[in-house]
């Protein structure tokens, strides 16, 4: 039923025959995520959700509207090399992105110890496999936004876990990664990066007490500012990435509380762009893109 509510959503977006999903249960509601296709290839990351009440009323969704600006063009490295570089990646570097370590089949998937031998006394964690390699492309958190860039995909199965799960790689030469390669100086001079706008998802008031809802990446500090002038009060958020960070690949709802002069009352709630910023549906959350962290 959730699918079917969630169809004509997603025919709207152009996303009817994007791959879905509808096991994200969030209450009485389930969520539908649809994962397109862009430029021909498959997403992992870009997820477009869906969110259908017990009824099967679409109350909320979440996702991308806007078709991604093509980058520059940069050579690529295959699946074997991937999996190699991934391997050699120290603990320190998160590129991997979802799914932690990678090495050659047979794979060791290691969350907490760097891609190589395991730290002195350390259990050898249980070796898992590399079953399939699709190219694609994978989203990435660049200055605070989103990014898709072109990635190795590979299907993982563990030893005793029910379905396989997805760990990811960039696929553009490392030379032609902002992060430094094993051995590589990493004193190299880099600016600062500029603090960029936030998209509000929704707000709730609660006496002088206002609630905001967005969604960014897991390394970036978010400013939140409420300016009131009459009968409208503009909400700014802003967010600076921490620097010379490579980020996993992981949305992040996040919620933070500032303080008015005086109660909302039935002033109006607007974004930095002059747009109103919509109410949450009493008793229901707000919705966001879903953890694909696995």
């Amino acid at each position: 039923m959730a699918e079917k509510a969630a169809a004509p959503v997603l025919k709207a977006l152009g996303q009817d025959d994007a791959k879905r999903d509808a096991s994200q249960v969030m209450g009485a509601q389930r969520v539908v995520n649809a994962a397109p296709e862009v430029g021909g290839l498959p997403t992992y990351g870009w997820t477009t959700g869906v969110t259908v009440g017990s009824d099967g009323e679409v109350v909320g969704g979440s996702g991308q509207l806007k078709t991604p600006v093509k980058g520059d063009t940069y050579p690529v490295v295959s699946a074997e090399e991937a999996l190699k570089l991934m391997e050699e990646r120290p603990q320190s570097d998160h590129r991997m992105g979802i799914g932690g370590c990678a090495s050659p089949v047979p794979l060791k998937d290691r969350l907490e110890q760097p891609c190589g031998s395991p730290a002195s006394g350390a259990p050898e964690q249980d070796a898992v496999t590399v079953e399939k390699a699709v190219f694609g492309l994978a989203s990435h958190f660049v200055d605070g936004r989103q990014a898709l860039v072109p990635s190795w995909l590979f299907e993982v199965t563990a030893p005793g876990a029910k379905h396989p799960f997805t760990v990811t790689y960039p696929a553009v030469d490392p030379k032609f990664l902002a992060s430094p390669s094993p051995g590589e100086p990493t004193d190299k001079p880099t600016s600062a990066p500029e603090p960029r706008n936030v998209e509000v998802d929704g707000y709730r008031a609660e006496g002088t007490d206002l609630t905001v809802t967005f969604t960014g990446g897991v390394c970036a500090d978010y400013d939140v500012k409420a300016g009131e002038n009459g009968d409208e009060v503009t909400v700014t958020v802003t967010s600076k990435a921490w620097p010379d960070k490579v980020c996993i690949m992981i949305a992040k709802q996040f919620q933070q509380t500032v303080q008015l002069d005086e109660p909302l009352g039935d002033r109006k709630v607007v974004g930095s762009d002059g747009k109103a910023i919509p109410l949450a549906k009493e008793g229901a959350r707000l919705p966001a893109p879903p953890a694909r962290e696995r």
